[in-house]
């Protein structure tokens, strides 16, 4: 009986125990929600980009993507401030394929879609390993509080039956 009151009284104090903390604590918001649609023809991926937030394919037509997201307020904490969606991309686009033989890429185009911005390049080089042209189709997206690249690729010879598909992927995005 003295046991079970023992127990009793241990309990009874640890419950009651003030729990003070030095500091207060603060809510941080993780993550962010974002909307993308995909052909149905491509499905959900990992291991193309370790950054990306989102990773596609289809090893049939053999075409893949993925989009990474930098939010503004994490650039301009690592300061890497962006005047321009133009900033943006020279930033991003001098070490693209940088060491690729062949690289070429084509000429920015910019287009603006409701609040968004979107700059679009065609990109290429030739792989070695596989001995073919890869192709890219580069998006560069502005939102309000974000930047995305979106990377999608192919080969040659089905760059142009692709690149519409790719474009619409890019201008579905919304956040």
């Amino acid at each position: 009986m003295k046991l079970i009151k023992w127990i009793f009284l241990t309990l009874f104090s640890l419950a009651t125990l003030k729990n003070e903390a030095q500091t207060t604590i603060k809510e941080l918001k993780v993550g962010h929600e974002f909307f993308i649609s995909v052909p149905d023809y491509m499905n959900k991926t990992v291991g193309l980009n370790s950054a990306a937030s989102i990773q596609f394919k289809n090893v049939v037509k053999d075409v893949a993507g993925f989009l990474i997201e930098d939010p503004k307020e994490d650039l301009k904490l690592a300061e890497t401030n962006f005047a321009s969606i133009n900033e943006y991309y020279d930033y991003f686009i001098k070490d693209f394929l940088k060491d690729e033989e062949k690289r070429t890429i084509s000429k920015p185009n910019i287009i603006k879609k409701g609040q968004n911005s979107f700059l679009e390049v065609d990109a290429s080089y030739f792989d070695k390993d596989s001995k073919m042209v890869v192709c890219y189709y580069v998006c560069l997206i502005e939102t309000k509080d974000y930047y995305y690249k979106l990377l999608c690729w192919s080969s040659l010879e089905n760059k142009d039956k692709f690149k519409s598909d790719f474009q619409n992927i890019a201008y579905s995005l919304r956040d």
